[in-house]
Formats: structure tokens, C-alpha cells, sequence
């Protein structure tokens, strides 16, 4: 058995950064946390290469004394804590003592720091946790912290490094938190040189809401504030018909902590039932405040987690508040315009008049006397003679003169009566006798000539042994079978179904459709970084997309099956799929699955009997059991459950 033996100190402090930095967005996290604890009223943060290969934060807090820079990078060191009670009402983003030591540990740091009223600044440089002195350098009032070659000498972690890109999204994410946790500071986000996020730091969320989630999300929230005990909840949410793809855009608030919360998210929704659609969900941006030793912040190494003392209290004031808020919203009836009536000085064919006037004025004959409407004709610009008829509802066609060898062969046309507007080249249509075939025979007698390629003979209808007895709530296909049976099939599951298998098997792209006018959906940052970054797969799917800046996506090319309407609602769950799928065969199922639902006939929808019958059929001869989730296309009833229900049996 080995030997039990204590860790060298850097390994262990390398362990230990494990804890704390994941990625670049934690450096930042981190680093701007201190900054809002150490007062701040602006902040700016510029990354390189996604963070791996700069990360500086500069803010105008209250400085570092010179003499305190080489303990602020020791393990367990901080200003924020003195006592064990104090644990016990935490006011402060940062209080752990290691994220200055845990990101020293896996990068080379460069601190420049002054404090406020002092002459001189002092600046300090560690590599790998290692302290050089102390300098004294000019510095303007605050700190800048700059981290540069994250994770150089831990070659593991640097290999599980995402790309650059989907690193860049992950810290713009983090800082749209940040500064909607922080309405009062002004936040700056530079990327590579260009500047992403510039918040304006006027006190007023609705500011930051603008800044950092884009003028389309800002103008469908509903501001909401309320109270329950010792617990306060104020923000905005989405209005019902907003609502979201995903819960990408739930954004929540404990004392000014950035936290994910199943139970803040039940409480959001459940002020949500009955009045969202199913399958979308609200967006919020949720400020929660209640004291310091009702909430306990120390139960996850990235703060991200919180349990409260009194979880009820909290889901019933998050509940109350945003029911309330959707309920008194006051949504303006739009008044419409007055009607103007059409001016049309012609007076002519495309004289406007509704039926009411023409029946009150009559229809006009041809004869009518001076003064009188004129009657409308097709003849206003063509050379064609053809006119309306008043009489028993003829229409007179002009037809070219019959060839020669067509005269003798051809029936004479029936004289025109008196008093008729036939004109001499025209004869009036008859119509065709009930018995009659108005078209020719789909299948050529013998003698006659084959179809043309590309034409396909109409086979007659086969007997089916079921019948379609009708549709029911506009969704289920009421069938019934020869041997007694009633069939209910879900027309939105057994299409959805058919779709997902037609995509699935397909060997060649599916067929696109080119939007007249680009599309930018508008999503969350890493949202809109994920489909970047799988950008050639969703060409695979049909989608032409391109980066449109701030999160947004440009869509220039659709699938043939999405309408425009849905496509940012499909891009909000391809993105969502994209997150939970595992292996690539399952992100691929998973977009397919998205696709599919959104191509399928809804329920509520009215549909074409063709159409239903086509899903019946295939229901009916097993090639449709199941939706791509699991749930049954359809439901059968035997003549004597249906017996039974009505005590017949």
C-alpha cells in the first residue's frame, strides 16, 4: 500500500485553482467581484483570444495598500471576513480568500494599484504563484489586475479548453449578469479591441436591461415589485406572448448575487400557468433581497448556489409578485384608423364597391341611361372584345378562326340571339352535361397515345378496411376500423413523426428556402456563440447563418418546412439541444427532433381531409407509432371498452 505522505505546496495550490478557475469566464468573475467590493463605480474588462490570452480587469475602487499586495495573493487571505459569525451574514460577492491565489497559481499576474488620496501607486508580478517585490509605479486611483497564459503550466486543463469563440461568449454571458446585478456601476466589455458591452451606470435596471439584453428583449418586459415577509422581489418579466424557446433568458438576483435556482425558476413559471403556450417559457430579470442570515451563500466554489433558511416564504413572494405584475399590466387596445373611402375618377372596372351598395344601386345593364354606372368589363386595356354577361350568367370567349381542314369537321357555333352582345368570332359556353367528363381519361384507351414522361397514371381508389369519422378540438383523428374499433390519432405527433424519419434517412441535404428579407434572431450571448460555433452542421440542416454581433444571429436560409415566423423560437432550441446533446450522433437527433416538431401541423390547426388521411394511413399500417419523444401517436378504444363506458356491456 503507498505511503501517506502531505502535498508539495504549489501542488496543492494547483488543486486547489481547480476549485475556483474552470475557465477564463471564472478569472473574470472573480476579478470583478473584488472590484465591486472594493466600491467601484465603473469597471472595464478586455479579453484576448477568449481570456487565454489576456484577461485584464480595471476598475476605480479603493485601492491596495503596497505593503498588503503579497498577502492578497496567500491562501485564505481577504479583507471581508474577521470572526466565525461573520459567515453567518455574508454581504459581500467575494469572501473565500482564494481566488487571487488560484488564478496566480495557473497564469502570470500583473497587479497596478493605488489607493485613494495616495501619492504613489505600487505594482507586483507573479508567475505560476510566485511573488516578485514589490514596486512602486504610477497608477491612477483603483486596481488593474492583468492575467495573461492562463493555465501554462497546467497542460490537462489547457487541453479541455474550449474554442475561442464559445470562450469569448461564456465571459460576455458572465458580464451581461454582472451588470444587471449592478444597475448602479458602469460595466465595458472589449473583446479583441472591440468594445461589446457598454452599460451606462444610471442607477435604473431598465438602463442595464437595454444595454446588455438588446432593445427587443427590453421592449416586451412588464416591470413587476412585491413583498412577502422579510423578502422583497422587484425586476422585469416577459409579457405571456413573449415567451422564449428556453430558459436561456431567466436571470436572477439574491442581494446582488448572480444565482441559478430551480426553486426561483418554479415560482417564475407557476406565475406563468395558463397563460404562456406550451412549450415556450418567460424571461425574466429578478432581483431578490432578503437578509443576510436568511440566505446561506457558502455552499458552492463558485457562489453560484444558494439555499435559504425559509424557501417557502421566498417561492411564494417570486409567485405572487410576477402573477401580479402580469395580471395589472395594462395592454393598450389599439383604435383603428378611420376608413377612408376610395376616390376612383375613372370609374371603371376598378371602381371600389362593397355588396352592400351593389345591391341597394342594382346591377347596371349595358343600355343603361346617361348619367348611369357603366358596367364593369375586362376590356379596359387588352384589345380581347370579352365581356360579362347580365343574362342567366354566360360568358363570351373569343376564339381564333378554325384551321381549313378543322372547318368541315368542326360543329358550327349556335347563332347569337337578338339583342345579344356576341360579337362575330365569339360563341357562348354551353355548360357541360352532369354526366360528362370535363377532363380527358387519366388512362389512355387503346389506340391512343402514352402519357407524356413525368405524368403518372390515377389507379383507382382502393377500399380501406377503417374510415376517417371526422377531426375533434381541431388535433385528433377520429378513425374507425372494420372490426369495431375507434382509433384517436394525434395529427401534430404522428406528422411530427413522419418528419423526423424523412429527416433522418435523408442522404442529401433537405430543400432550402431563401428569406427576401435576412432574419436576425435575437438570442443570448452564449446561445448565439454555440450555433456559431456549429455552423457547419446547421448547414447540413438547411440553416445559412452568419455572426450579426451582440449575440445575434443573421439568417439568410431556412429549411423549406420553417416558416420565418418560427425561426428564431427554432434557433433558441437548436441552441438548447446543442447544450444537452452528448455525442454527436445525439446533437444531431436532437436537432432533428427540433426541426421536426417545428415543420409538423399544430394542434388547433384546421387541416385538409387529405392530409389527415395520409397521417391515418400511415398510422394505420404501422409506420407511425410513436412521436420522436416518446409520447404514442395514437390511442385504441375496442366496441366493448366504448360499451363498457356507457354500462351497455
Amino acid at each position: 500500500m503507498p505511503h501517506i505522505r502531505q502535498l508539495e505546496s504549489h501542488v496543492a495550490d494547483l488543486i486547489a485553482a481547480g476549485e475556483v478557475v474552470e475557465r477564463p469566464a471564472s478569472v473574470v468573475k472573480e476579478l470583478v467581484e473584488n472590484a465591486i467590493d472594493a466600491g467601484c463605480s465603473a469597471v472595464a474588462v478586455e479579453i484576448r483570444r477568449g481570456g487565454m490570452g489576456l484577461i485584464r480587469v480595471t476598475d476605480n475602487g479603493c485601492g491596495i495598500a503596497p505593503e498588503e499586495l503579497p498577502t492578497a495573493f496567500l491562501r485564505h487571505a481577504t479583507s471581508k471576513l474577521r470572526t466565525p459569525e461573520d459567515l453567518g451574514c455574508i454581504g459581500t460577492l467575494g469572501f473565500r480568500g482564494e481566488a487571487l491565489a488560484a488564478i496566480s497559481a495557473v497564469s502570470r499576474v500583473e497587479v497596478l494599484t493605488r489607493q485613494r488620496g495616495a501619492a504613489r501607486g505600487a505594482a507586483l508580478r507573479l508567475e505560476g504563484g510566485v511573488p516578485d517585490a514589490v514596486e512602486e509605479a504610477g497608477a491612477p486611483e483603483g486596481t488593474t489586475v492583468s492575467v495573461r497564459d492562463l493555465f501554462f503550466n497546467t497542460p490537462a486543463r489547457l487541453k479541455f479548453m474550449r474554442k475561442d469563440s464559445a470562450e469569448t461568449a461564456a465571459v460576455a454571458g458572465l458580464m451581461q449578469h454582472l451588470a444587471l446585478s449592478h444597475p448602479s456601476i458602469s460595466f465595458k466589455f472589449i473583446k479583441d479591441g472591440t468594445e461589446s458591452l457598454h452599460t451606462p451606470g444610471d442607477g435604473k435596471l431598465s438602463s442595464a436591461v437595454y444595454a446588455a439584453l438588446g432593445r427587443d428583449f427590453a421592449k416586451g418586459l412588464v416591470s413587476v415589485e412585491g413583498r412577502g415577509g422579510e423578502t422583497a422581489v422587484s425586476g422585469f418579466v416577459t409579457a405571456p406572448l413573449q415567451g422564449r424557446g428556453s430558459r436561456s433568458m431567466q436571470v436572477f438576483f439574491v442581494n446582488g448575487r448572480f444565482i441559478k435556482s430551480q426553486l426561483l425558476t418554479a415560482a417564475l413559471e407557476e406565475g406563468y400557468r395558463n397563460q404562456i403556450m406550451k412549450g415556450r417559457f418567460p424571461g425574466c430579470v429578478l432581483a431578490v433581497t432578503l437578509p443576510a442570515p436568511a440566505v446561506d451563500v457558502n455552499v458552492h466554489p463558485a457562489k453560484t448556489q444558494v439555499k435559504f433558511a425559509r424557501e417557502r416564504e421566498v417561492f411564494d413572494a417570486v409567485y405572487h409578485t410576477v402573477l401580479d405584475g402580469l395580471s395589472n399590466q395594462n395592454s393598450p387596445v389599439p383604435v383603428p384608423a378611420p376608413e377612408t373611402p376610395a376616390v376612383n375618377p375613372r370609374r371603371d372596372f376598378f371602381q371600389t364597391m362593397d355588396a352592400g351598395a351593389y345591391r341597394k344601386e342594382g346591377k347596371p345593364s349595358a343600355s343603361a341611361p346617361k348619367g348611369g354606372a357603366p358596367r364593369p368589363s375586362w376590356n379596359t386595356e387588352w384589345q380581347a372584345p370579352a365581356k360579362l354577361s347580365d343574362s342567366q350568367g354566360e360568358v363570351a370567349y373569343r376564339v381564333k378562326s378554325p384551321s381549313p381542314s378543322a372547318q368541315g369537321s368542326a360543329a358550327a357555333p349556335p347563332p347569337a340571339a337578338s339583342g345579344s352582345s356576341l360579337r362575330e368570332g365569339q360563341f357562348r359556353a354551353e355548360p357541360a352535361p352532369r354526366s360528362g367528363r370535363l377532363f380527358p381519361p387519366a388512362i389512355p384507351a387503346a389506340g391512343q397515345k402514352p402519357p407524356l414522361p413525368g405524368q403518372q397514371a390515377i389507379e383507382p381508389q382502393r377500399e380501406s378496411p377503417w374510415r376517417i369519422a371526422g377531426e375533434v378540438l381541431h388535433t385528433y383523428i377520429v378513425c374507425e376500423s372494420e372490426d369495431g374499433c375507434v382509433y384517436l390519432i394525434d395529427k401534430h405527433a404522428a406528422h411530427e413523426r413522419i418528419n423526423f424519419d424523412r429527416l433522418k434517412a435523408a442522404q442529401t441535404p433537405p430543400m432550402r428556402q431563401t428569406l427576401l428579407q435576412p432574419t436576425a434572431a435575437e438570442l443570448s450571448r452564449e446561445d448565439g456563440a454555440l450555433l456559431l460555433e456549429n455552423l457547419p452542421l446547421l448547414d447540413q440542416l438547411g440553416f445559412a447563418c452568419e455572426d450579426f454581433g451582440g449575440g445575434a444571429v443573421l439568417v439568410r436560409e431556412v429549411p423549406a418546412d420553417i416558416g420565418a415566423e418560427d425561426v428564431s423560437a427554432t434557433l433558441e432550441e437548436l441552441a438548447e439541444n446543442l447544450r444537452t446533446g452528448r455525442s454527436p450522433e445525439e446533437r444531431r437527433e436532437n436537432l432533428l427532433h427540433t426541426m421536426a416538431c417545428k415543420a409538423a401541423m399544430k394542434g388547433g390547426w384546421t387541416s385538409d381531409p387529405a392530409e389527415l388521411r395520409v397521417l391515418a394511413e400511415k398510422v394505420q399500417r404501422g409506420e407511425v407509432r410513436y412521436c420522436p419523444h416518446g409520447r404514442p401517436v395514437a390511442v385504441k378504444l375496442t366496441k366493448y371498452e366504448l360499451e363498457k363506458m356507457f354500462k351497455r356491456a
